[in-house]
């Protein structure tokens, strides 16, 4: 079931014990980008909480930001599932949080290695060397009413089965599980786990139970002396975030910076240049 080969959906739907998660889902050879069929599937009708969209190949997939997400066609997870959570307005970044948090546990679960998250929606692993790479990433894209959310598409890229010579060149270091483990890795579990652990998660975060303590212990941003930039730029370290996902960076003069969104560049220390 292994190999760089075709997304077996039989498969998947016999390893997918999710009670809603994942049913349906529909499998597309190509398309431009999983969030955007799904939305536009959504202009067209009533689509079910749980929906998920699985492309082989993205031609137009993105991630924060508008940048562009490139994988080889039939080698990796570029998923999304359509959501309709029953959480409040303020608490939509703990779908990017559960998200994350799922992600980590099916790669735990599948793979047997530790992968992390950097702040807000980045998918890490460590190299021999120590050094942090790009493994896949998150992307929540929602539409609101009043202090709920109508919907939210989760969408959600990683790098499974790349060949290190067939990872893309970038400013922040690719890799893939592949290149981690020297190993080919069955899309096919590593997906329904994936799905089976976000839908406890939502289930818990629907209850009030908030994901951000877990979700702050798998962030490498943490405890890092940061640059952050954006509409403002903030240097300074990382202490921690809050319930609402935001960023906490003390500055020198000790005042505390919660950011909302920003690219985040890590150093291990303000001395460290």
């Amino acid at each position: 079931m292994v190999g760089q080969m075709g997304f077996n959906l039989a498969y998947f739907r016999a390893l997918n014990q999710s009670k809603w998660m994942g049913k349906p889902i529909e499998l597309l050879d190509t398309v431009g980008s999983t969030n955007t069929f799904l939305k536009d599937r959504l202009a067209g009708g009533q689509v079910q909480s749980g929906a998920v969209v699985f492309a082989e190949h993205q031609l137009a997939g993105r991630g924060r930001l508008g940048r562009r997400w490139v994988a080889p066609a039939a080698s990796s997870l570029l998923v999304s599932v359509l959501l309709r959570p029953k959480i409040p307005l303020h608490h939509a970044t703990w779908l990017t949080m559960i998200a994350g948090l799922a992600v980590s546990e099916a790669v735990e679960q599948v793979v047997g290695i530790s992968l992390s998250l950097k702040w807000p929606n980045d998918l890490m692993l460590q190299n021999k060397v120590g050094a942090w790479c790009k493994t896949g990433g998150i992307l929540l894209e929602a539409e609101t009413a009043g202090d709920g959310l109508t919907y939210a598409i989760i969408g959600m890229g990683l790098n499974v089965n790349i060949a290190t010579q067939e990872l893309p060149q970038a400013v922040t270091p690719a890799t893939s599980l592949q290149a981690a483990t020297g190993r080919m890795i069955e899309r096919e579990l590593l997906l329904a786990r994936w799905l089976m652990a976000l839908e406890r998660l939502l289930e818990a975060a629907e209850l009030g139970h908030s994901p951000q303590p877990a979700w702050n212990q798998q962030l490498i941003t943490i405890g890092q002396w940061v640059t952050v930039s954006g509409a403002v730029q903030v240097e300074g370290d990382a202490v921690g975030t809050d319930d609402f996902g935001r960023l906490l960076v003390r500055d020198t003069t000790g005042i505390i910076h919660p950011i909302v969104a920003g690219d985040v560049t890590l150093r291990a220390s303000k001395d460290n240049n």
